[in-house]
């Protein structure tokens, strides 16, 4: 299977973690293995977990990496890996959220707006789908997606579009949806990008569940490493970033007596601390690969 994928911010992830090379580490989205294979490039007798939700992605993985013995490969979400390292303690935890160019590339999954395919959308192929969203939920319902996980200010108007289209016929690829958001934007907006963009985004997240688990996540993954561990995440819009670096900052946060104490007398201490505070694409990454754009890498270190 042609499983192609460029690992944004890819160096500067790598350097992120500080591998040593007796370490256990844990790609929480491995994905294409493009971070894997560095990892494990930089490990001796230290193991790589490699976990991902698509059972197309965990196919790929075991052609690339599978062979060495020491990998171990889950197909499973990331908000689940508490249960997966068990009473385990990793030096480095990485997450690259969001799509991979391989599921937008490929058509036939249903994510992108350049290509008709069926409205799928579904990371795991499995559960509810894009179609189920678009043909099932109520206006109110899809406003309400389109506005939270898309920041779609035409939210109302693609909605009410929708469901007016359904009534006639159930809405069934993603060109069809696609062309019922261009006819729900004012035309002098509609050179500002593709229209369709912000509610594929929003439907998609809708469909994976993926903003639902992330705090949750993102706080088990820091409570999975041993101290002087690292997490990194890689977030592609503002809604995903803005849950990490919340989260980051709870992790950093020490005395939270009134400034008028002496002393402190609730006893709490940082559990970590930052390591970088937002690393963004350099302008030959830019270049070479657009959909880096967007991606921003943070990192934070527990200490004791």
């Amino acid at each position: 299977m042609e499983f192609s994928h460029i690992s944004v911010l890819f160096e500067e992830t790598i350097e992120s973690l500080n591998i040593k090379q007796d370490g256990l580490y844990v790609d929480c989205t491995c994905g294409g293995a493009g971070h894997s294979k560095e990892i494990l490039n930089r490990l001796k007798s230290g193991r790589l977990v490699a976990i991902d939700r698509d059972p197309d992605a965990i196919e790929v993985i075991n052609e690339r990496i599978g062979a060495d013995k020491r990998v171990e490969i889950v197909c499973n979400t990331f908000d689940n890996i508490k249960t997966i390292l068990g009473e385990r303690k990793a030096d480095g935890i990485l997450a690259d959220l969001g799509v991979s160019s391989f599921q937008l590339d490929s058509a036939e999954r249903g994510f992108s707006f350049h290509n008709d395919a069926f409205l799928d959308m579904r990371m795991s192929k499995s559960g509810k789908s894009a179609y189920d969203v678009v043909n099932t939920y109520s206006e109110e319902e899809l406003s309400d997606i389109l506005f939270k996980y898309g920041e779609e200010k035409f939210a109302r108007n693609i909605a009410k579009n929708i469901v007016k289209e359904r009534a006639v016929a159930p809405i069934e690829t993603t060109l069809e949806l696609a062309e019922i958001v261009k006819n729900s934007y004012p035309a002098k907006f509609r050179r500002d990008g593709h229209p369709a963009r912000k509610t594929f985004q929003a439907i998609r997240i809708e469909v994976n569940d993926e903003l639902t688990m992330l705090a949750g996540a993102v706080q088990d993954m820091f409570d999975s490493l041993k101290i002087g561990g690292r997490l990194s995440v890689i977030t592609f819009h503002s809604l995903e970033d803005r849950i990490v670096k919340e989260k980051f900052k709870e992790f950093t946060i020490g005395c939270t007596c009134p400034k008028e104490f002496p002393v402190c007398v609730c006893g709490k201490r940082p559990s970590g601390k930052i390591v970088n505070k937002g690393i963004t694409a350099s302008e030959k990454e830019l270049n070479d690969n657009n959909r880096s754009r967007s991606a921003r890498l943070r990192t934070i270190e527990k200490i004791g």
